[in-house]
């Protein structure tokens, strides 16, 4: 019975601890993306042109939150940890800016499909985009990505936690101690 108890207990302890990664996850990317909006809509306000997309943001950060997450659950960007903490931290932001590229691909040949145009209508659709529009994606994913990796590979080599507990704690009880100049 013990065991059973262990069991459910450590569960929903990992059902908790992805819930608080997702969030996370999520209020990183759509700030990011927010403010990348927020940076369209000033530039087109130059022009009098009208763009209020704040939404598609909030979805696209609440999607890729979970492609982040299914990447690790793969085990997707994983190599390169032992090397200094620059190399896992771009490796990690190119390999998955690709995996959020191809996820990208795949929603909108999916989205073609229940459109009723077909995979291939759906990939032109992407396409038609444009090909700046699609670099220009490319670049805020990658970019975003970097601080975001950054902080994750300091906190694996820092400890679970740590990196927490530095901005949100205070340091004289806890062992963390400012660096002596």
């Amino acid at each position: 019975m013990a065991n059973v108890d262990k069991e459910t207990s450590s569960r929903k302890q990992k059902i908790v601890h992805e819930m608080i990664e997702y969030w996370i996850n999520f209020i990183y990317m759509g700030v990011f993306f927010g403010m990348f909006t927020t940076y369209r809509r000033l530039i087109l306000a130059e022009y009098q042109i009208t763009y209020l997309h704040y939404g598609i943001g909030l979805i696209e950060a609440a999607v890729l939150a979970k492609v982040i997450m299914l990447g690790d659950i793969i085990r997707l960007g994983r190599g390169l940890e032992e090397k200094p903490l620059i190399f896992p931290t771009l490796y990690k932001s190119v390999v998955f800016s690709v995996w959020v590229a191809v996820f990208g691909v795949l929603e909108h040949m999916v989205e073609g499909l229940l459109g009723g145009k077909g995979l291939v209508g759906g990939f032109n659709e992407l396409i038609a985009t444009g090909r700046d529009e699609l670099v220009a994606r490319c670049l805020v994913t990658f970019l975003a990505f970097i601080p975001f990796f950054a902080f994750r590979e300091l906190g694996r080599v820092l400890g679970e936690g740590k990196i927490l507990e530095m901005f949100f704690h205070g340091r004289g009880g806890h062992g963390i101690r400012p660096a002596q100049m």
